[in-house]
């Protein structure tokens, strides 16, 4: 299976490396973020939710998480290509694991999802960004998992409604209560009680507030704890549900 992996996941980067448009587009996102909104967010230093160290300490943790989150809602799509082509089908024939099909369009969504990451970081450190390297360091396996989890989530919904109209529907409908309910851009502590209650029943909200711990250094807090929790149990019940869904596809 990991031989199947790794050749899924090289053929997968070999596609990428064939259309780097797509990388630089992503990368574009955050950076426009940084660019044009971090500096509205300024007049919050000090504030609630903010504390008395720059603003870009919390707005770049959450940005990296909605980078994180849009890592692989693409693979969707590209599954739906690849059953217009063909390509599913030929696959059919071969003992290759369907775990790897999953995984194989996953990793690399985790590859292009971290390298823009590290590249925030470092484009945020001279405008007020401290970045403490251990906490970067784990914070990009929880990123991982974000991006493996939403990856192997689109695949199989792609894999179940073959048509890139009804997939682009479910991502639209879900993508923005599930962005503003976890944070991202502003710090959910600012928001009335109501709005702090639903949050907690969105997997990315955890994900942000582990994220800001880890960036800060904070290795070992509740939220950290939690977040890795929520992310490893969702990540392992929706590869489980992408490789049974591809099972059956591809028989």
């Amino acid at each position: 299976m990991l031989r199947h992996i790794w050749l899924l996941f090289r053929r997968k980067v070999i596609e990428t490396l064939r259309q780097p448009v797509w990388v630089v587009i992503g990368l574009s996102t955050p950076l426009l973020y940084l660019a044009l909104f971090a500096p509205v967010l300024d007049a919050f230093t000090g504030g609630p939710g903010f504390g008395e160290g720059d603003v870009l300490d919390v707005f770049v943790p959450g940005i990296l998480a909605l980078l994180a989150f849009g890592g692989g809602v693409g693979a969707g799509w590209l599954v739906i290509e690849e059953l217009k082509a063909g390509v599913i089908e030929r696959l059919r024939v071969t003992p290759v694991s369907r775990l790897a099909l999953v995984l194989g369009a996953a990793l690399r969504d985790v590859l292009v999802m971290v390298i823009p990451a590290l590249i925030v970081v470092l484009v945020a450190i001279p405008f007020g960004f401290h970045a403490h390297w251990d906490g970067i360091a784990l914070l990009m396996v929880l990123l991982s998992l974000v991006t493996v989890t939403t990856s192997a989530l689109s695949s199989a919904l792609g894999i179940i409604l073959r048509e890139t109209g009804s997939l682009a529907a479910i991502w639209n409908g879900v993508n923005l209560p599930i962005l503003l309910l976890s944070g991202v851009l502003l710090p959910l502590s600012i928001a009335p009680g109501w709005l702090r209650l639903l949050a907690h029943f969105n997997p990315l909200y955890y994900v942000v507030e582990a994220s800001r711990d880890l960036a800060a250094g904070t290795l070992t807090s509740g939220e950290v704890a939690q977040g890795f929790l929520v992310m490893t149990a969702l990540t392992a019940v929706v590869l489980w549900w992408a490789t049974n869904t591809f099972r059956k596809a591809v028989a």
